[in-house]
């Protein structure tokens, strides 16, 4: 593996199989073993259903093609804070670096690790409510301490002290994960369409009204969740080897084998349970195999599904301080963020916030909500990078032979457009969940005016040496 390093002090070790890997763990995970009951309950109706992760898998395929093209142009550390800063503008570039700080990466890696745990207590028998303490304030659930939100909160510890090792450790970590969940997913969807005790006729049930706008774009908030991680080998340009030729075909191959997996999967799902017995479960993968195959094979699938989370965990804990790392760089965060372990070449202090912030997440939120939450809130930025895309497409030409966006401008058209729609009906349908995204914006707005302020007697200062300089040249 060539390994060579950047003039910020990443190097590139990554090849263009540990990236897709990467793309394929971000995004095979949490979604995809929970959201499918979360879905049922809004569709009632198994058509519906696969119809909406196929969408789903469309507007993902549609992102990672123009996604693609940004991280060739800009191979560098941060993802979607670059191509906003390159594009938008910084004010707009830190804005999706401190949705991703919050949204992107904390609440992500909090909802893997309540799944990891619900698998876990499933595979060992424990009871998932009950014990621990609970801080409620005028009825409110404030912190919730119990045996599940512990085990959760170590599996972030573990995970964030392997990534602040080193990237050689953590992606042989992570490259290890990723293979197995993929036999795992591979080997349940061959095993239970072939083996299983499942029944067609679950297929053609029918629900009323499946169809309507309002309730197809508010599963479609959960699905785009579970498709979430689709951009993921973008945000770590700066470690990829030959990223202009790596970081499209990561992205490209990563999003089409999970779309794959994904509508497959839900094939299963549907053919072990009948709709009414899906709706709402968060563990619907132990639930089928259940339904498949037997009560033991179902604890065996949870371990092993448990396992699998992990990768999706330690992808996301990988991927996101590569974002704040490079905020930091550009003076646009705390400078503690933008140094490394001078021995390991990580961010530790980057790892270590988000972290601590996943760890708040999980002891105050509930897993539903956050899928919402995040849903929503990705689905903004992710639209905003692909119309920042086509005004930089305005302005400048690609260079001869470098990656273009396939389907260009249809494609990130049907992104943006499918984007929209998920928005206002978010908006329209989940009002709360909405104005807790929004309101997270607003404080990174007012993050944003506290680290421009702290910048510019800096930036002023270097400015007028600047000037005083071009004066005394002769």
């Amino acid at each position: 593996m060539n390994v060579s390093e950047n003039k910020n002090g990443l190097t590139r070790e990554l090849g263009l199989f540990s990236a897709t890997a990467l793309v394929v763990a971000n995004m095979v995970g949490t979604g995809i073993f929970t959201t499918s009951g979360f879905i049922m309950a809004e569709l009632g109706d198994p058509r519906a259903l696969l119809w909406c992760w196929l969408c789903g898998g469309l507007f993902a395929l549609c992102g990672a093609l123009c996604y693609g093209e940004l991280g060739a142009r800009f191979p560098q550390a941060g993802g979607e804070y670059v191509f906003l800063k390159e594009s938008l503008g910084r004010p707009v570039g830190f804005l999706s670096g401190w949705i991703s700080l919050i949204v992107g990466f904390s609440a992500p890696i909090a909802a893997a690790s309540m799944a990891f745990a619900t698998y876990f207590f499933k595979t060992c028998s424990i009871p998932i409510k009950g014990g621990g303490a609970v801080l409620t304030l005028a009825g409110v659930q404030l912190v919730t301490l119990s045996p599940l939100t512990l085990t959760a909160i170590g599996v972030i510890i573990v995970f964030s002290l392997i990534h602040y090792h080193s990237l050689r450790i953590g992606s042989r970590v992570q490259n290890g994960l990723t293979l197995f969940k993929i036999i795992l997913v591979v080997l349940f969807i061959g095993a239970g369409l072939l083996l299983g005790k499942g029944s067609t006729d679950h297929f053609s049930v029918t629900a009323a009204n499946p169809w309507s706008s309002e309730k197809f774009a508010v599963a479609l908030i959960f699905v785009s969740f579970a498709y979430s991680g689709w951009n993921a080998a973008a945000y770590l340009g700066a470690e990829i080897v030959n990223p202009q030729r790596n970081i499209p075909l990561s992205l490209l191959a990563g999003t089409s084998v999970v779309v794959i997996l994904y509508v497959l999967l839900n094939l299963v799902y549907v053919y072990a349970l009948p709709p009414a017995a899906m709706q709402g479960v968060l563990e619907i993968g132990a639930k089928s195999a259940a339904a498949l195959f037997s009560a033991g094979t179902s604890r065996l699938f949870s371990g092993a599904v448990a396992i699998g989370l992990l990768s999706v965990l330690s992808a996301m804990i990988l991927t996101g301080p590569r974002i704040y790392y490079a905020m930091a760089q550009d003076r646009l965060f705390f400078p503690v963020f933008g140094r490394l372990d001078t021995h390991r070449r990580t961010p530790t202090a980057s790892i270590c916030l988000q972290a601590a912030i996943a760890i708040v997440m999980v002891v105050s939120a509930s897993f539903d909500s956050l899928l919402l939450y995040i849903g929503f809130t990705l689905s903004l930025f992710a639209m905003l990078t692909v119309i920042g895309l086509m005004c930089i497409r305005r302005r400048s030409n690609l260079p001869a032979g470098a990656y273009r966006t396939f389907g260009y401008p249809l494609t990130p058209l049907l992104f943006i457009l499918g984007n929209l729609w998920i928005i206002f009906f978010s908006i329209k349908s989940r009002p709360m969940t909405a104005l807790f995204g929004l309101g997270t914006i607003g404080l990174g707005i007012g993050a944003y005016l506290y680290f421009n302020r702290r910048q510019q007697p800096k930036d002023s200062l270097v400015a007028d040496e600047g000037s005083v300089n071009a004066k005394c040249q002769p």
